[in-house]
């Protein structure tokens, strides 16, 4: 039975799929993960992580059976890429498979932050009723600011295009099948426009603080932040003074720096909504992203194109 190293947590029932098909290590934590490749790197052919969790070159290094490294949803930021190639080593995420999930959860971000329900869920439970509250907006005619307008970004936008917004991205260049929606060439020109921005880019060292003061500056007094890509992509502490000056009326992460601690700078602040990275998670997804890892590992043994390379 081929040997797999697991290093994310799953859900039993998801994990049984693997069970069915490999021996497999569980890992979630760094102990056991050193502890795992000390004993059985002479074993190990196939690990399983994600993009924040990665796998590093040393321990490409250690494992001399290795021969597919994977990505369990789409990011693999932390993936030491360059030294599993050079070592032959295949790669594959799970690309696509939790696409709709991230962008369901997303709208749902957006629309709770815009229409304030986690403060006026408080209010009606302190005895406030509407008349003593502000009036919030609706989405139709409302402008969406999308960073990164790839698979997920597009869901996202054909979501809040079905509310009525507008919408505009900003990419490094402009797409073919970006639905009409208007490409901007920076950040800060597409936070300008936008009523809201959503950050939907990859991470890494290329995206790090791509949401800054300055963006923040020109999103304007009513426009909210939703961040479901990855924590080092929003400067945490230009948000929190952003929003302490109210130079932006919101913000929803899923995602932050520094997680799974949440961001103490934000914590206490009552238009802000934090999820505990779970964009990407349900029960269908998970499955998928199991699937496809199988499926992956299928092809590599038939000598066929893996499904969803890197």
């Amino acid at each position: 039975m081929t040997t797999l190293l697991l290093l994310v947590p799953i859900a039993d029932d998801h994990k049984a799929l693997l069970h069915a098909r490999f021996r497999v290590i569980d890992a979630p934590d760094a102990a056991r993960r050193a502890a795992a490749i000390a004993a059985h790197a002479d074993e190990i052919e196939l690990v399983l992580t994600n993009g924040a969790t990665g796998f590093r070159a040393d321990e490409i290094a250690a494992l001399p059976r290795l021969k597919l490294l994977a990505a369990q949803g789409a990011g693999y930021e932390n993936l030491d890429i360059a030294a599993a190639r050079a070592r032959g080593v295949a790669l594959c995420n799970g690309a696509g498979t939790n696409d709709d999930c991230v962008a369901d959860h997303t709208l749902a971000l957006l629309l709770a932050s815009v229409r304030a329900l986690p403060q006026q869920g408080t209010a009606v439970r302190a005895g406030v009723w509407r008349d003593a509250l502000p009036l919030y907006p609706h989405f139709s005619g409302r402008r969406l600011g999308v960073i990164g307008l790839g698979a997920i970004g597009r869901k996202i936008a054909t979501r809040a295009a079905a509310f009525g917004m507008v919408i505009g991205y900003h990419n490094r260049r402009p797409r073919d099948d970006a639905g009409g929606a208007t490409w901007f060439d920076s950040p800060v020109a597409l936070a300008a426009w936008a009523d809201d921005i959503v950050v939907a880019t990859p991470g890494g060292a290329g995206t790090t603080h791509l949401v800054n003061a300055e963006v923040l500056a020109v999103l304007g007094a009513g426009g909210h932040v939703i961040n479901i890509a990855r924590g080092s992509c929003v400067d945490t502490a230009a948000l929190a003074a952003a929003l302490h000056a109210g130079q932006i009326a919101g913000a929803a992460l899923d995602v932050y720096e520094g997680e799974p601690r949440p961001p103490e700078a934000l914590v206490g602040l009552p238009n802000v909504i934090l999820t505990p990275h779970v964009a990407g998670w349900s029960p269908q997804a998970i499955r998928a992203t199991v699937e496809n890892f199988i499926a992956n590992v299928d092809a590599l043994e038939r000598g066929a194109p893996l499904r969803t390379p890197i």
